[in-house]
Parts: structure tokens; sequence; C-alpha cells
């Protein structure tokens, strides 16, 4: 059974979750073009062994939006006030959400382990720049469709001969798709700056988490991109208590709901089996 909920963060913002499950408290954060919901399968997976916190992270969802100081700083403390509203000591973050999980176990010494899930860290954001600022004027201008593309292309969410494909094929195919039952990516569209934003702050920041004491299960597959699985290599050479896993055949959704080709099923079992006595 799920249930839902909300904590206010320190500048006041609602930010909503849905609750899953029973035992220790797991929170499980979302990454790119994502909701709560969109690790349910997962939660549901692991829902036996601890209860799970889905939060629908600023702009989506039942949460606030972004605001005006929105930043790396700003997810830190809206997870920050989830963990104290509920006591849970885990969290286990997807892509950006691992970005804003590593940033936390900085801060939060109370957390006994964490699951980062291919973090988005890179050694040099400079590149994102150009990225961000067409991102910005597209959605101004409202054009969701380029937007989108814009996001992917940062983010190198595409398959490889997504970079072959003429640009604006690419946005007439997927302006078509969001006349579809994919029009939920409209909605998530401009939260693709603030993902982007996140990658940019902490971008070269590796050496920082040698300061992280907690044990970090450091969760990828062997088919996702070679930068995601090079922020993963960095990560296990810092950090003090990493444990590195990569499923095989799996990819960057590996932790979504089935629906979106994940394989929840084979995550939680990583996860559970990390965290289980932690």
């Amino acid at each position: 059974m799920t249930t839902t909920g909300a904590v206010t963060s320190d500048d006041g913002a609602t930010i909503g979750y849905h609750q899953v499950g029973r035992g220790p408290g797991l929170v499980i954060l979302h990454g790119a073009m994502q909701t709560g919901r969109s690790q349910l399968d997962l939660a549901q997976a692991l829902s036996a062994d601890f209860t799970c916190y889905l939060p629908d992270r600023r702009g989506r969802g039942s949460s606030g939006p972004a605001g005006t100081a929105y930043g790396l700083e700003r997810e830190v403390a809206d997870l920050s006030a989830l963990i104290e509203a509920t006591g849970a000591r885990h969290v286990a973050g997807v892509s950006s959400g691992a970005i804003i999980t590593l940033r936390t176990l900085l801060v939060r010494p109370d957390l006994h382990g964490a699951v980062v899930f291919e973090p988005p860290l890179l050694p040099d954001g400079a590149a994102l720049d150009v990225h961000l600022s067409r991102l910005d004027q597209e959605l101004t201008a409202g054009n969701v469709p380029a937007a989108l593309v814009t996001g992917m292309k940062a983010a190198e969410l595409g398959p490889p001969v997504f970079n072959l494909v003429p640009r604006k094929l690419l946005e007439l195919l997927t302006r078509r798709m969001l006349k579809g039952p994919g029009a939920t990516f409209a909605e998530l569209a401009p939260t693709l700056r603030q993902d982007l934003q996140l990658a940019r702050e902490a971008a070269g920041d590796l050496e920082r988490y040698r300061a992280v004491r907690q044990e970090v299960l450091l969760l990828g597959g062997t088919r996702t991109r070679p930068y995601l699985r090079a922020a993963l290599a960095g990560l296990e050479e810092v950090l003090p208590h990493a444990t590195k896993v990569l499923m095989e055949g799996l990819d960057h959704s590996a932790t979504s709901n089935t629906a979106d080709r994940g394989r929840p099923g084979r995550a939680a079992e990583e996860i559970r089996r990390f965290l289980k006595d932690r």
C-alpha cells in the first residue's frame, strides 16, 4: 500500500513524497525528467525490508517550485528536511539525485549508509555552460521540444545514433511524442535546467568526497555511458568506504519502473544486500 505525505523545507517550500513498505527508513531520490513515482517499482521490491520514501524533488509533482535560490545547497536542505521528519537513515540517489546524496553525506553524519547510482560527475563542467545558455533561451521561448533535445544532448541520454540525426528532425520527433502518452515530459522539461545546474555545480569536486565516512554502494550498469562509469571509478578511488557493483547488461534506466525499461528487481537485490545490516 502506498501513502503520501509532505514535509516543509527550511525555506518554507513543501516537499511531497510517497511512502511504501515497512522497516528501516530509506529515501529514494530520483534523477532528471523523473518524479518520486519513477522508482515506485524499486521501492515495492524493497518494501518487505525497508520503509521507502519517494520524494518529488522541487518543481515536480506534489512539491513546491524550484524558487529563485535554487541550487545544490537547496536540494540538500530538502533531503535533510525529509530525513529529519521520517527518521530515515539510508538514502539511495539516482543520477542527479546521487549528486545530492553525496553532498548530503558530508553534512549528515547520522546517515548509516547510502547507495549512489551513476551520478553525472564531470571533471570539468565548462562544456555544460553552452547547453545551459541554449536551454534557458528555449524554455523562455516556450520551445519545449527543442529544450528536451538540448537536455538529452547535454546529459548524453540518447543512443549513439542520436548524435547523427539532424537536430530539426529530433525536435520534430520530440514534438510528436509530446502529443501522445508522453505528455508528462512537457511538464518536466523546465526541471532539466535544475539537473544540468546540479551537474555544473558538482563538476570537478571528486576530492571533496574523501571526507565521507559512511559506507557507500557505488551502483551502475555495464551498458551505461562511459562518463558515468568514469564517475563511479573516480568515486571508488576517493571514498574511504566504497563498494562498487556494475550490473551486467544494464544501463542508466536500471532503477526506473519496469514500464520505463528499468530492472528494478535486479537493482533492489544489490541495494538490499548492501543496506540490510547497516
